[in-house]
């Protein structure tokens, strides 16, 4: 076997010792895994800004709300239909609000409590909806950072094992240490491959998922001001 077929990339990984080809295997299971909720992430975030934009346009449109409550309550309950997260925010938001507002049929409304009611309600909703586009966020955070390591691992184990060989040779040259150097070298190779990819998903979709908190924030307070002049 000549030193160019050693140095293969298949007979790299083939010829390497049990615990890197075993830290290789993880890697690349960790990487495909990565890309699954990289693709999965990148269709959920792009989905919510399209129905949050959406949404916006309907409501501040001057829809009437209660029009809009039903309209929004009846698609959800289609199951053919899936509403947004700003949909669900506002929806909780204006279901307390109405209740409460029952609740206060025939007496003097206590707008405090009125509008503190369906504030909570949305709080409430808008932490389930972060809480679902924030899923799987920690995964990437974790591939990222931590396979380099991984793949550092098993090259110094790689290394290790080479030059434990060299005790049974006379004479050490380049070519008698560059096949376990260069095999021990893949498993930081595959490590990076897994790691960058998912540290610049995890940045991009941190910084959308951000973008849309600020949007739903911003919602939430507009919309109970909009309740508040109601109630009165």
């Amino acid at each position: 076997m000549t030193l160019t077929q050693d140095l293969s990339f298949v007979s790299m990984i083939s010829n390497a010792s049990l615990l890197v080809q075993l830290v290789m295997a993880l890697l690349v299971l960790v990487s495909a895994m990565s890309w699954t909720y990289i693709f999965r992430k990148m269709f959920t975030i792009r989905s919510a800004i399209s129905q949050t934009t959406e949404f916006e346009s309907i409501f501040w449109s001057g829809a009437n709300l209660n029009a809009l409550y039903e309209e929004v309550t009846s698609s959800r309950r289609q199951r053919s239909a899936h509403s947004g997260a700003l949909e669900r925010i506002f929806e909780a938001g204006m279901e307390e609000y109405r209740k409460a507002r029952l609740s206060f049929t025939g007496k003097d409304i206590d707008t405090a409590a009125l509008l503190d009611g369906a504030r909570r309600a949305m709080r409430a909703a808008y932490q389930r909806e972060m809480d679902a586009l924030e899923s799987h966020l920690a995964f990437l955070a974790s591939v990222g950072s931590v396979s380099p390591y991984v793949g550092l691992f098993g090259t110094v184990w790689g290394i290790m094992n080479s030059f434990r060989g060299l005790a049974n040779v006379q004479q050490a040259t380049l070519a008698s240490v560059a096949p376990g150097i260069a095999e021990a070298l893949v498993a930081t190779a595959i490590g990076l491959f897994a790691a960058i990819p998912a540290v610049v998903a995890y940045n991009r979709y941190s910084h959308d998922i951000d973008r849309l908190a600020i949007r739903f924030e911003s919602f939430i307070e507009e919309f109970s001001n909009i309740l508040n002049r109601q109630a009165r």
